[in-house]
């Protein structure tokens, strides 16, 4: 959420920033009511302040009247003093009243994005920032696509995942088991060497959780809801990983923090249909590991450029090839400043399947989460959260199916054969 501090701060930059969202004059009239609402506010409590001073004044006038034994004189203030507590609780009452429309819009206001997001309407509009160098892999003569290559070899069961849970659930068994289970345990190792911390978190959240990173009110249909126990399951480790944080006042020095885990992700993707959800392209719950970072202000988007050449590590590790797209403004999420997404080739489809998202969000999540540290000069300050999926396994499994598929079978990436304890599937 943006701080209306911020808003204030450069009213112009934030209108800019959002026409870069798609946002028309009718909606950006929504920042100028914010503007006089908090005018507003600041002054009913100015004059609240003062009536609140005068009333303390007077109730120990009173207290002095009395012991001087002027008992008549004493009734007139409190008689004074009587309306103005009815006259403060009334401006109270209006002062909280504006305090929540102000709350209601600027939930409604999506992140400010940072000044090399380019301007667009859908992700036709992304910027390629890395392309692949040299030729796309081509496959031989009847390779196929990942969703027959686990059938042939029994890696995945789409149909037992339908008859089990509904469609978009699967199955892994055998070696496509053991294939997730290894790319889960490497990124997880990749991101304790790069200096993350591994947290295993609940897999279900409350709604002050989801609200803090962002997820309510704005994906509120795209999450699963447990009504009865009104607890929402993770449509990504972000979400508990990044509250393990919540309310915190952390000290500088301890910056950055960084956080990783693995989780089952759920996501409904309701309205999602056709050829590109088919398979692991699209499912209802992916495995996925996420990586987490709350930084100074200052070093948020070198933070970034780190994060990005940490997943960029991994597909190179892994022999994928890999493109990196810089998202346009209507592409970009709810809560994000800048985003960078990673797509990796799958050459049975002969088609890019996004992978990873590296996000930074500056202080809009830490706003929620009353996310502060304290700085040199003593004054706390939000800090900036990052967080990136390192990797998004579903579609990183298909694309090794695809990828390194023979005539005789698949092969194992060497960095995964430690992992799977096979080097090929056959």
């Amino acid at each position: 959420m943006l701080d209306i501090n911020k808003i204030r701060t450069d009213v112009e930059k934030v209108k800019s920033g959002l026409k870069k969202r798609g946002w028309n004059d009718e909606k950006l009239s929504m920042i100028d009511r914010l503007v006089e609402l908090d005018d507003k506010r600041k002054s009913f409590q100015t004059e609240m302040d003062s009536q609140l001073a005068e009333r303390n004044a007077l109730s120990k006038e009173i207290g002095d009247l009395f012991k001087q034994g002027k008992a008549a004189e004493a009734q007139e203030l409190r008689d004074k003093v009587t309306a103005l507590k009815e006259k403060i609780e009334e401006m109270s009452d209006t002062s909280g009243a504006i305090m929540e429309e102000i709350r209601n819009l600027a939930l409604q206001v999506p992140n400010v994005p940072n000044e090399i997001v380019p301007a667009g309407t859908s992700e036709e509009d992304n910027v390629v920032e890395q392309d692949w160098q040299g030729d796309l892999p081509s496959l031989f003569d009847g390779a196929l696509p990942h969703w027959e290559l686990a059938e042939k070899y029994n890696l995945i069961d789409f149909k037992l995942g339908a008859e089990i849970s509904g469609s978009g659930f699967v199955v892994f068994r055998g070696k496509g088991a053991k294939l997730e289970r290894a790319l889960v345990s490497y990124f997880l190792d990749q991101a304790g060497q790069a200096g993350y911390e591994e947290i295993m978190p609940p897999l279900l959240v409350n709604e002050k959780s989801a609200f803090a990173t962002g997820q309510l009110p704005d994906k509120d249909g795209q999450m699963y809801y447990v009504e009865r126990d009104d607890l929402y399951l993770i449509p990504t480790a972000e979400v508990p990983i990044t509250n393990v944080y919540r309310g915190a006042n952390v000290k500088e020095e301890e910056l950055p923090i960084k956080l990783c885990g693995y989780t089952p992700c759920f996501r409904r993707e309701a309205g999602s249909y056709g050829a590109d959800v088919k398979g692991l392209n699209r499912v209802h719950q992916f495995d996925k590991v996420e990586v987490v970072q709350i930084t100074h202000p200052d070093n948020s988007y070198d933070t970034l450029k780190e994060m990005c050449n940490h997943v960029e590590g991994l597909l190179q590790s892994l022999g994928l090839p890999y493109r990196i797209l810089r998202l346009c403004a209507g592409d970009l999420g709810f809560t994000s400043a800048l985003t960078y997404d990673f797509e990796v080739y799958s050459a049975a489809q002969q088609r890019w399947l996004e992978v990873s998202s590296v996000s930074n969000f500056e202080t809009f999540q830490t706003n929620r989460l009353q996310l502060k540290f304290k700085d040199a000069d003593g004054k706390n300050q939000y800090a900036h959260t990052l967080n990136g999926s390192a990797l998004a396994l579903a579609r990183i499994a298909a694309s090794i199916m695809e990828n390194y598929q023979t005539s005789d079978g698949i092969e194992i990436p060497e960095v995964l054969q430690k992992y799977t304890g096979f080097d090929s599937i056959n």
